[in-house]
């Protein structure tokens, strides 16, 4: 019988001298917000007026190498900080101050389907327009973010930006469900008798006054501190899926019971915290393979494989083999195999139960080695690889407009670590989140009650296998360093 999991915190990290008092602090998010728009700002600025040369521009070196880099050793150490700090929704305030009355997102598009089909063409688009080597087209992307961004958070209640369209939120929701962070509540018995639920209807001049979940105020004006912009209830929070992380729902609550708790990043993954849902089971397979189809787009044999398609189709151009390739690696591959291996879980098993519960129940055990795999790419290849390329970088932009005191740049500087510890760093990394997966699988098979055999765990167990030994060819491979000073 399934039994509801209730996080505990092993620490507060509200108890950290001033870092807590700063992540409290009413305008705490704003401070991390500031910091990263300025840096957007700049990009802005170098991608219009810069030179064209990628790895001579802050907007791709930034974006391509230091962004990608930072956000996933981030979701490893601490957990989803750009969501914290996204500079996107800064503008939310003034967007909710304009939002129509009443509008609320299409009950039909509530989940993950849209976000999802963002998130496989924005892989798409990258490959076939090389976003990582154009400084224009990388600032369109991010012009488009703050407009898509605005618009949606003025036109509907919620944030529906951020949880059911962001192709960014939903990999960074995917990623945190491995972080050694959650939002939880210290005391469930205060959040039982608590009346207006601040933590997801937002803190008003009326403190205690009830409103229904999912309504808004008469007068918008009366909200002091915003809610839980994506209405997660903060007591009935399991994991860190649709959290950005804002905290508003900590500055909300008047009886200071949410939490920002230290937990096992393995423990959502180990308990039954998830909705039973197709879109969210094929979010993180689709996570997953997509972290082996993006560094497969960097190798030789995706080169081969595109001109051997060119030439069977009789095309011009890499448009239609690219969106052949990742076609089936995003979207045929991880809904193929994950159906199949839950059918085939389900029969060796023999459990009544529904094919989405099947597939529900042990996809989870994905995600580790998802992670894995784009902390390998993003953090293992491309940062420790060029992360310093900056400084020269950054020494460049300044001289270029005549602040010549911060001396000559050395463009030697590049390597975090020596290059020939790059694929002992990949080797571990790519175990690492194996041996975590195979734990999350062990553990989901006996979770609630249920006594699913190794027969019935064989088809997930084969299917981590097949991507951890792709991932691993791939990683041997002698990739591009994109959106560096060093490329091959």
């Amino acid at each position: 019988m399934s039994t509801i999991y209730r996080p505990k915190p092993l620490y507060n990290v509200f108890n950290v001298p001033l870092l807590g008092r700063l992540l409290k602090w009413r305008w705490g998010r704003l401070v991390f917000q500031i910091f990263l728009l300025l840096i957007a700002a700049l990009m802005l600025y170098d991608g219009f007026t810069g030179p064209q040369f990628a790895p001579e521009n802050l907007s791709t070196v930034i974006t391509w190498v230091h962004y990608r880099g930072l956000i996933v050793f981030g979701f490893l150490l601490i957990g989803n900080l750009f969501c914290m700090g996204c500079p996107f929704t800064l503008p939310r305030t003034l967007a909710k101050k304009l939002a129509i009355n009443g509008i609320r997102w299409p009950r039909a598009l509530r989940n993950k389907w849209v976000a999802l089909g963002l998130l496989v063409f924005y892989f798409f688009l990258y490959e076939w327009l090389d976003l990582w080597a154009s400084p224009l087209l990388t600032v369109y992307v991010i012009l488009a973010y703050f407009l898509a961004s605005f618009v949606l958070e003025a036109v509907f209640q919620e944030s529906a930006f951020c949880k059911y369209v962001c192709p960014l939120g939903t990999f960074n929701f995917a990623s945190s469900t491995i972080s050694p962070t959650q939002i939880m509540v210290a005391d469930h018995d205060t959040c039982r008798t608590c009346v207006g639920r601040e933590c997801v209807n937002g803190s008003t001049s009326t403190p205690g006054e009830p409103v229904a979940k999912g309504q808004k105020l008469i007068n918008t004006d009366d909200i002091q501190i915003l809610g839980c912009g994506t209405e997660l209830f903060a007591p009935q929070m399991q994991s860190n899926l649709d959290c950005t992380l804002c905290l508003d729902c900590v500055r909300a609550c008047p009886h200071d019971n949410v939490v920002l708790g230290i937990r096992n990043p393995l423990s959502e993954l180990q308990n039954d915290a998830w909705p039973k849902r197709w879109d969210i089971a094929f979010m993180i397979l689709i996570f997953a393979f997509a972290g082996l189809s993006n560094a497969f787009g960097m190798v030789p044999p995706v080169f081969a494989l595109e001109a051997a398609l060119g030439q069977m189709l009789n095309t011009a151009g890499e448009a239609i083999p690219l969106l052949i390739i990742f076609g089936v690696l995003n979207i045929v591959l991880p809904l193929g195999l994950g159906t199949a291996a839950a059918w085939l879980s389900r029969a060796f098993s023999k459990r009544p139960e529904p094919l989405v519960n099947t597939l529900s129940h042990y996809a989870p055990a994905f995600a580790p080695l998802a992670f894995a795999i784009w902390l390998t790419h993003y953090g293992g290849f491309h940062f420790l690889s060029s992360a310093l390329g900056i400084i020269p970088l950054f020494q460049t932009f300044l001289r270029d407009h005549r602040l010549t005191f911060v001396g000559q740049p050395d463009w030697t500087l590049g390597p975090v670590v020596p290059f020939n510890w790059l694929d002992g760093i990949e080797f571990v990394m790519l175990l690492a989140g194996f041996a975590a997966s195979y734990a999350v699988l062990i553990r989901r098979a006996r979770l609630n009650g249920r006594k699913d055999k190794i027969l019935a765990q064989l088809p997930w167990l084969l299917l981590l296998i097949g991507l951890v030994a792709a991932a691993l060819w791939i990683f041997a491979l002698p990739m591009e360093m994109r959106g560096s000073n060093f490329l091959s």
